[in-house]
């Protein structure tokens, strides 16, 4: 009967995979009606500041990200305020960085799109939830649980965002290994 009572107690509570600084990252999520696991978690440092915490959800934690169809999310909790031109600089930049120039100026137009909607916020504040969502069809933005903006067309964009963090040259290397569930 115990045995009963802790299975439906486990049931009743979402489970917590991990705790990055201090936020509790979910192990499972859903975007477009489709479940998805957390591949990894980590936080992004800037000099000796904590600026984010972030988890990658996808399909199949063990497959790349990057070349696997289907939903994705990446979910970012803000540790700190950082002005809305501040943070989509920082997301042009690490495309820039992972990208050949003609393939970067092609998404700049997408890129200015979700600035635009980050425009819109102002800052992102601490505490903020800011999800990217990868639908199948679209990247749409998500703050605080709630849309944001309109939808960005192309895959690419969406595997570009996703390169900023797990590409060859990403914003910061142990986040890339923390995100692709290697163990700290």
């Amino acid at each position: 009967m115990a045995f009963r009572v802790f299975i439906a107690l486990l049931l009743a509570f979402p489970a917590w995979a991990v705790e990055v600084a201090g936020v509790r990252i979910d192990d499972r999520t859903q975007v477009a009606n489709t479940d998805l696991a957390l591949a990894g978690a980590g936080v992004r440092k800037r000099l000796f500041f904590q600026v984010y915490a972030i988890g990658l959800y996808v399909r199949d934690p063990k497959a790349d990200p990057l070349s696997q169809p289907g939903p994705k999310r990446v979910q970012i909790r803000m540790l700190r305020d950082v002005g809305a031109e501040q943070f989509t600089e920082a997301l042009a930049d690490g495309i820039k960085a992972n990208h050949p120039e003609a393939e970067a100026s092609a998404l700049e137009p997408r890129v200015r799109q979700l600035g635009a909607i980050m425009a819109q916020l102002k800052e992102a504040r601490q505490g903020m939830a800011i999800a990217l969502d990868w639908t199948g069809s679209e990247t749409l933005l998500v703050v605080d649980g709630k849309p944001a903006g309109r939808p960005i067309q192309g895959e690419d964009f969406y595997r570009a965002l996703l390169r900023i963090w797990l590409g060859e040259h990403p914003v910061q290397p142990d986040l890339k290994k923390a995100l692709l569930g290697a163990p700290s």
